[in-house]
């Protein structure tokens, strides 16, 4: 290769942002670039041949020539300004002949321009990180669970005082029933509610990425990988609070990997070596039954009981109806702030309704039936007219108990022995009326009876417990 020229080494030192001086091992100058000869107001002929220390105020470039320990980035103060320095011993073949040292930023404005974007760009870090902070907060306090019904009361109590613990919780109940809302609750009352709280859905993420989401993985681990990797769920909750949600539709291969990272109590990214020491409380959910889904082997019986230390079971709106009036005063003020409204009430038919209403979807149904009303409110009391049809004509609590008697197994069944209501409560009849027929047929034997109905096994659990069949 074709050695550079003198002229060439000397523009190439000007073109760069760092002026540059050079000694030999006594700490004589043996070259300065002009742009810091001008800086400090000499000539290179001038310094050539003198003792660094003579021409650069509060320089340390003479003891790095002696000690051969490097200084990086060291704040000097010269000519009025402050310089970052660096100082770099040279070496050769193993000896050591001298220094190199460069200053940044020689120029007072261009130090001020410099320091006024570092303080720009450190704003910008806590807004965004402030922002990040608060989608990672719970959203959701134990005054937010309102319900004055004993068994809910004596629930959210017990949620209080578990919430100070450590120990994993496993909330169960019906869709709807508010149990991420009490995974908020509990994380807000713990002695973690300052660290994060990280909601997972594991039913809406993919098979194939939730390692690598709960995990995180290294750069280049698989094709379309982040380049340089990415942090997991797990590691972002450092010291707060995992929630799981719809932990039993997690599939098996990763239940062993999760039941892992909790025993052990550390994760290993997605094509990465190191492992990653975690602390986290976690909090799952799930709308299934997990001790059925244990017997079937779909879930495994060690992650169970690892996640179930502490069972909260939410009950559904149908075993609370004492509460339907509070609940829908709350979710009025909510859908209120929505959709710029005010003084919005229920009329007392419409309460008398909401009584009578089975409410399958649970709260969020009847959020969901409130924000219909409110789309259709011409004045501030939502009528009978304002509900959806299936509420609406609905029977009472005792006419729809008294008309809904199935056919006993000797009579006769036909469509003239079912009640004249809606077509979903017709439907909901009949399919209970064949799932018994077909349990009694099988003697109680729900695995038989799924094969025989068509169905699968967690369905037929599901709907037993919908329809309270034993």
């Amino acid at each position: 290769m074709e050695m550079l020229s003198r002229e060439w080494l000397e523009e190439i030192i000007h073109l760069l942002n760092e002026r540059i001086v050079v000694v030999n091992r006594e700490g004589i100058i043996q070259y300065m670039d002009k742009a810091y000869c001008d800086f400090i107001h000499t000539t290179q002929d001038e310094v050539v041949g003198k003792p660094v220390q003579d021409v650069i105020e509060n320089t340390r470039m003479h003891i790095v020539a002696k000690t051969g320990k490097e200084e990086i980035q060291d704040f000097q103060p010269i000519n009025d300004s402050v310089m970052v320095a660096s100082r770099f011993p040279i070496m050769i073949d193993g000896k050591l002949e001298g220094a190199v040292g460069t200053v940044m930023f020689p120029d007072p404005e261009k130090l001020r321009s410099f320091k006024n974007n570092i303080k720009q760009l450190i704003n910008d870090l806590r807004y965004y990180r402030s922002e990040v902070e608060k989608d990672l907060k719970s959203k959701y306090t134990f005054d937010d669970l309102v319900g004055e019904s004993p068994e809910f009361r004596k629930l959210k109590e017990f949620a209080k005082v578990v919430s100070g613990s450590d120990s994993s919780v496993l909330l169960t109940g019906e869709s709807g029933t508010g149990k991420e809302l009490f995974a908020n609750a509990i994380h807000n009352s713990s002695l973690r509610d300052d660290h994060p709280f990280v909601p997972i859905n594991c039913a809406a993420i993919p098979e194939e990425l939730l390692e690598s989401e709960l995990f995180g993985y290294e750069d280049g681990a698989f094709t379309g990988a982040k380049r340089g990797g990415k942090k997991g769920l797990f590691e972002i909750a450092e010291k707060g609070t995992v929630f799981l949600d719809e932990i039993g539709d997690m599939p098996l291969s990763m239940q062993s990997k999760l039941l892992r990272a909790l025993q052990e109590r550390e994760i290993q990214p997605v094509g990465g070596q190191k492992i990653i020491p975690i602390d986290v409380r976690i909090i799952a959910a799930t709308h299934r039954d997990l001790e059925k889904m244990v017997e079937e082997g779909t879930f495994r019986q060690d992650l169970y009981y690892r996640i179930n230390v502490i069972h909260l079971e939410i009950p559904p709106l149908r075993k609370r109806k004492d509460d339907i009036p509070l609940l829908s005063n709350m979710l009025l003020k909510k859908l209120e702030k929505k959709f710029y409204r005010k003084g919005v009430h229920l009329s007392t038919e419409v309460m008398e309704r909401f009584q009578q209403h089975s409410w399958p979807g649970n709260v969020r149904e009847l959020e969901n039936v409130l924000e219909r009303a409110i789309n259709v409110l011409d004045n501030d009391t939502i009528e009978l007219g304002d509900v959806p049809l299936y509420i609406r004509d609905q029977k009472s609590d005792e006419t729809s108990t008294e008309d809904s008697k199935l056919p006993s197994s000797n009579s006769e069944s036909n469509l003239a022995s079912l009640p004249i209501q809606p077509l979903k409560d017709t439907m909901a009849l009949v399919e209970k009326q064949v799932i018994e027929k077909t349990l009694e047929f099988t003697h109680g034997n729900k695995l038989k009876a799924a094969k025989l109905l068509g169905i699968g096994k967690t369905s037929l659990y599901d709907k037993c417990k919908v329809y309270d069949i034993k």
